[in-house]
Order: structure tokens, then C-alpha cells, then sequence
């Protein structure tokens, strides 16, 4: 059976994937940091419908964490096929001369850094099996910018320049690299927009829709799936055809 460590896998668009990936007979590494509480049921709601799940506390800004991580899924699954790097954090509604050295030094480590971190140790597992797939995870905004969202834009783009160089590097390799970049998803990480924001990028979105988690985690499965052995070093976007060319609709003045 394959493994994929999912980081940030205890809620949200983790929490999905882990469930999505699975139900396709996967076993899952869930990794999670401050939500413990999430990160045991979802492993033990995968374990009661028959899938194989273990949850792993780290926080993947820490070195020794990662080690761990990869450590601790290697004993129980051996040599990990797929990661996700689906763990990050933004900042709510923050004006770029407003934000402390602390709150831009956590956003980069977890959102970059951490995707950095985790990449390396795969690549020393995968390498040898001449096989792997890794999938980041980035953001809309991290193509085109958003107001108010500076450090998590430049974060996200970071993920998406991570992406197209390590791809490069690890092809001859036999490993794959591939992005993708949501749109509006509804999740807890948009509860500080107000309706009137909500209603404005629905309707912004050709498709008509705010995205859901499940539309990220298909886009993942695809990905890991050997139906996707000849693409990597690509951005997908999951977004719904909304390509904002203008900054987030909130207010942050």
C-alpha cells in the first residue's frame, strides 16, 4: 500500500484530502500541529472505514519535527510515496506596515519554509526508490497578489518557484512535482471576509460558486495517481475560471 503524508491534515482542505486519498487506498500520515483533538478522529473515522491512518504531531518549521514526521510514517508504512504540503496559516485582514517581525517570520516559516523542509526529507527517502510525487499547495493569491494579503501572497508564490525548480532537480529521479493553486475555498481561512465579500467573489467566479475542499483534494488524487506520471513542474489552478486581476475585495484601510 502507498503512503502520502499530508502536513496540516487535521481540518480544512487536509482534512479532505487525507479522507479523499484514503478512500483510494491510501494510507495516510496526518500531520497536525496545534489541533490534536481533529487530527484523532479524522484518523480514527478513516480507521472505521477501513482505511489506514496514523496522526503525527509536528510543526513543520521545526527541523527535528520534519525528521520525525518522515521518521515515524517510514516505521509505519515504509518509504513514503506521496507528500502534500497543504499546512499554512495567513494573516487576517493586515495592512503590510501593521504586521510585527513575528507574525512575518511565522507565515514564511510554515507557509514556505516548511514546504522547503518537508520537500528535502522526501527527496532523501524517494530518491532511492526512483519514485515519488510531491503536491504544494499554493493560492490564487500567490499568482496575482492580494491587498491586505502580502506576506501570504509572497508565501504562496514562493511555493509555486519551489515547485518549477524542484521539479526540475528530481526528474531525473523519477519524481514528479506539481502545484496547485485554489481559489476561493470554503473554509474556516475565509471566515474573516463578511458575506458582502463572499458574494462578491462568487459572483466574480465564472463558474459561479465559492470552491469547496473536496475540489481540491480530487485535483490531489489526480495528481498522485499514476494517470499524472507524465505531468510535473505545473501550476493547477482550482479556482473556478476567476483569474483576479485586482485586488481582494476587502477593505483593510
Amino acid at each position: 500500500m502507498r503512503s502520502i503524508i499530508v502536513t496540516g491534515g487535521s481540518r480544512g482542505i487536509g482534512s479532505e484530502i487525507c479522507t479523499t486519498l484514503s478512500k483510494a487506498g491510501y494510507a495516510v500520515a496526518i500531520n497536525y500541529n496545534h489541533s490534536a483533538e481533529k487530527a484523532l478522529v479524522l484518523c480514527k473515522e478513516i480507521q472505521e472505514q477501513g482505511g489506514t491512518a496514523i496522526a503525527i504531531h509536528g510543526d513543520i518549521s521545526d527541523t527535528a519535527d520534519v525528521k520525525n514526521l518522515f521518521e515515524q510514517t517510514y516505521r509505519n508504512f515504509g518509504t513514503p510515496y506521496a507528500l502534500v504540503n497543504n499546512a499554512g496559516i495567513a494573516l487576517q485582514n493586515s495592512l503590510i506596515q501593521d504586521i510585527s517581525d513575528e507574525q512575518l517570520e511565522a507565515v514564511i516559516s510554515t507557509n514556505l519554509l516548511g514546504a522547503i523542509k518537508c520537500s528535502r526529507e522526501a527527496t532523501r527517502y524517494m530518491v532511492s526508490e526512483h519514485c515519488g510525487r510531491i503536491i504544494n499547495i499554493s493560492s490564487i493569491w500567490g499568482e496575482v497578489g492580494a491587498s491586505c494579503e502580502v506576506v501570504y501572497s509572497a508565501s504562496k508564490a514562493g511555493i509555486i518557484g519551489l515547485t518549477k525548480a524542484l521539479a526540475k532537480e528530481l526528474a531525473p529521479s523519477g519524481i514528479t512535482v506539481n502545484c496547485i493553486a485554489p481559489g476561493v475555498i470554503s473554509t474556516d481561512m475565509i471566515s474573516c471576509y463578511t458575506q458582502e465579500d463572499i458574494d462578491i467573489l462568487r459572483d466574480e467566479t465564472p463558474l459561479g460558486r465559492i470552491g469547496t475542499s473536496k475540489d481540491i483534494s480530487n485535483a490531489v488524487e489526480f495528481l498522485i495517481s499514476d494517470k499524472a506520471s507524465f505531468i510535473t513542474a505545473q501550476v493547477l489552478g482550482v479556482n473556478g475560471c476567476l483569474l483576479y486581476t485586482s485586488p481582494s475585495p476587502r477593505d483593510c484601510s
